[in-house]
């Protein structure tokens, strides 16, 4: 089973809730997983459908617990999805559909007795705490996506238009979370990328068996990051050791072919005739050798004297020829 499918399932496992919760939670899957079919005469029935079975008993449980009807569920296999059974929750009773929908406020009729459909969400059915967290469930399951966290971090809900979508991120920013809406085969997807707003949204929704298991695998990741960058951090600072101190070997080398090294003050005769001798010997090394000892700062002084020589020589010796 994948993470995303792990995560649908403890959700799909949560109780039902309060009749406001239900209420909220099958008017997310009506705008999410609902399709209405307008028969004429004013009359409308409507089907939900999903490719998850576990999505679809929940469907079916809230319309027999909250509206008392009895919908018909027909099983298809989507031919563009290898095969895979979609499941199809019917209710076809124009009166019992109406009523769901109106108590739902997905449909409303005008002053002129038209039906329309509302566009956003109707705010009184996330007027509390409760209700947008089970709406936000709602809409998780019903369009959903979340990838496995060892790999990367992505969250997605798949809507079918942008005033709903924007609506639904308006709903979102109520969390204090900040989601981004995207364009991608004609539907509106919002999504998350940062691992920090996946595991509140996981918290909102109530999936706390996937959040304990998502917070475990981020603080892998970042233990395996820091002990990383700790890694190439003294890689880096032991490859500039080892190049700074081939520098100062050739360069004392080279004034020892050119104007041998008795030529030196005898500070820097000293510590040149130590760095050739100990040539993998760090600076705070060869500071303790001397006679007095001197710090890593002295040692570094006289190598620099050492190099501005090797220098000097080597434009001399350019100039000569």
């Amino acid at each position: 089973m994948s993470f995303s499918s792990s995560v649908k399932s403890e959700l799909c496992s949560m109780p039902l809730g309060d009749d406001c919760c239900m209420k909220a939670e099958l008017a997310a899957f009506l705008r999410i997983n609902g399709t209405m079919l307008f028969m004429g005469n004013n009359e409308v029935g409507l089907y939900f459908s999903t490719e998850s079975a576990s999505v679809a008993r929940r469907i079916f449980k809230l319309l027999k617990g909250r509206y008392k009807v009895q919908p018909e569920i027909l099983i298809r296999k989507n031919r563009r999805l290898n095969k895979k059974n979609v499941y199809m929750i019917a209710v076809l009773n124009p009166s019992e559909a109406r009523a769901l929908l109106e108590d739902a406020h997905v449909l409303y009729s005008d002053e002129m007795g038209n039906t329309n459909i509302y566009a956003g969400i109707y705010p009184a059915l996330v007027e509390n705490e409760c209700c947008k967290r089970a709406y936000l469930r709602a809409t998780f399951l019903g369009g959903g996506y979340i990838s496995d966290p060892e790999r990367n971090y992505h969250l997605e809900i798949v809507t079918h238009d942008l005033q709903y979508a924007q609506s639904l991120s308006n709903l979102v920013g109520r969390f204090g979370m900040q989601v981004k809406i995207m364009e991608r085969k004609g539907k509106h997807v919002l999504y998350f990328k940062e691992g920090e707003y996946i595991a509140n949204f996981l918290n909102i929704i109530g999936a706390h068996q996937a959040l304990l298991e998502l917070e475990n695998i981020r603080a892998c990741k970042d233990m395996r990051n820091n002990i990383n960058r700790i890694v190439n951090c003294e890689t880096a600072n032991l490859s500039k050791t080892v190049n700074a101190a081939i520098r100062q070997i050739e360069n004392i080398e080279y004034i020892h072919q050119s104007i041998g090294l008795n030529k030196l003050p005898p500070q820097l005769r000293e510590i040149a005739e130590l760095r050739l001798m100990y040539r993998d010997a760090s600076l705070k090394e060869l500071g303790s050798m001397l006679v007095p000892p001197i710090g890593k700062s002295g040692v570094n002084h006289r190598l620099r004297k050492l190099d501005e020589i090797a220098d000097a020589l080597r434009e001399k010796k350019k100039g000569e020829i």
